[in-house]
């Protein structure tokens, strides 16, 4: 069993987490950005569907990149060589969430429901969340968004409409966080994509103890940009 939250509840330990389903801790509570934030210090995240009350998570193993350890495959290198596209940080919030939100291929609905890209976009307001994009002939063709504490990122959800759109905004914002000193990046659950790209499990423990330190620096200045020769250092190393 898991304990049901009231509105001012904390969290439970994560070491209470439930092994099946892999990091289940608790329900209830709600998505304040004063809620979201604590649950983020804490290595926890919300992930749950429109029909359910809010779940909170804390796996073990937890999936992370290390900025230092991204690989990135030698087509997508060819393709990051390609000028024909602009990468941007913090410009359409929203309409990445939505694009994120679209049912996958297989899927019949999404977790991204109204209730979460509004929550989202509170902290958006508030410098919290960020999103990254790909834009081709001057339109939106991908991108992601995630969570930002001191030198730490919680990456949520990315989308394309191009092919290799969502991969080249996530390759830019690796090599921005790696400038700006940043030490982890959350992947949350293991996927083969995000393997691809250098991710790599950890036990829970160090994971928290790597949280506990990163969310102690000051806070990047917002509104976030990409440096100027970002693209051009990229091309170089591809």
């Amino acid at each position: 069993m898991i304990p049901w939250l009231e509105p001012d509840d904390p969290f439970p330990p994560t070491s209470k987490a439930l092994k099946q389903p892999n990091g289940l801790l608790a329900a209830g509570a709600d998505l304040t950005p004063a809620r979201l934030i604590e649950a983020y210090s804490h290595g926890i995240f919300p992930w749950f569907n429109a029909d359910e009350p809010v779940l909170w998570w804390s796996p073990d193993p937890r999936m992370v990149l290390f900025p230092a350890e991204l690989n990135v495959s030698r087509s997508l290198k060819k393709v990051i060589r390609n000028r024909e596209y602009e990468v941007r940080l913090d410009t359409v919030f929203t309409r990445v969430m939505h694009g994120c939100a679209q049912p996958r291929d297989g899927q019949s609905g999404t977790w991204i429901s109204p209730l979460m890209m509004d929550a989202y976009s509170q902290l958006h307001s508030m410098g919290v969340a960020h999103s990254a994009e790909t834009w081709i002939d001057g339109k939106l063709a991908g991108g992601l968004y995630g969570i930002a504490l001191g030198r730490m990122f919680y990456g949520e959800s990315m989308f394309t409409e191009v092919t290799n759109a969502s991969k080249i905004a996530f390759v830019h914002l690796v090599w921005q966080l790696k400038r700006w000193g940043f030490g982890l990046i959350d992947c949350q659950m293991k996927t083969e994509h995000l393997g691809r790209f250098g991710a790599r499990e950890i036990p829970r423990g160090d994971f928290m103890r790597r949280v506990s330190k990163l969310i102690q620096y000051s806070p990047t200045p917002t509104p976030w940009r990409f440096d100027p020769d970002i693209k051009l250092e990229l091309e170089a190393d591809a």
